[in-house]
């Protein structure tokens, strides 16, 4: 059984924001492969289904981005998931341009406070993640306020046509494909 996160910050007034691209990729692939909700536990929303043949279970955490981890690791240790096998996380990343996708089988947080406190409480850094490109920061711009802004109506699309990519990366990695997964997609 696979665990796929998608990070962000529940609420309204995040919803869409450049933070909330791994909720949105959790809520495509929701849609995508009729994911059905078993409601609120182990601080997240989440739900379970197939992909690819394989069993996941498709959560969103409900601790606000930085304590992320605190959900993770309460349905790692619910579900007995192997993070540094059956663990997929999915978060923005400025540092990737508005519509690129990047898939990497382990790495350090790179300043990401979510993927900081998932490290913390998993004491591993070895799971597999996709981060959605949101776009640097404007010289000038508070990092919060930029990653808790909306997109523009073109970087919008763009995101759009990437988290589509990522449910393709996702059907590979669920069936243990993830070189062939970066080799396509990154």
């Amino acid at each position: 059984m696979y665990l796929i996160v998608g990070l962000g910050n529940p609420g309204k007034q995040y919803e869409n924001t450049r933070h909330n691209v791994g909720f949105d990729a959790v809520d495509l692939l929701v849609d995508e492969y009729r994911v059905p909700s078993s409601g609120k536990q182990h601080k997240a929303m989440y739900g379970k289904g197939v992909i690819a043949g394989q069993k996941v279970i498709l959560a969103k955490p409900l601790t606000y981005m930085n304590l992320s981890g605190e959900s993770v690791r309460a349905l790692v240790d619910y579900y007995k998931i192997d993070p540094e096998e059956e663990l997929i996380v999915i978060y923005d990343d400025i540092s990737l341009e508005p519509g690129k996708i990047r898939i990497r089988k382990k790495g350090s947080a790179g300043g990401h406070n979510g993927i900081k406190n998932i490290i913390a409480q998993l004491g591993t850094q070895n799971f597999q993640r996709i981060k959605v490109g949101v776009g640097e920061k404007p010289k000038g711009w508070d990092l919060a306020d930029y990653v808790l802004g909306h997109f523009s109506k073109e970087d919008r699309g763009l995101v759009d046509d990437a988290l589509k990519r990522v449910a393709g990366a996702v059907e590979l990695m669920v069936q243990g494909e993830v070189d062939q997964a970066m080799n396509q997609f990154n």
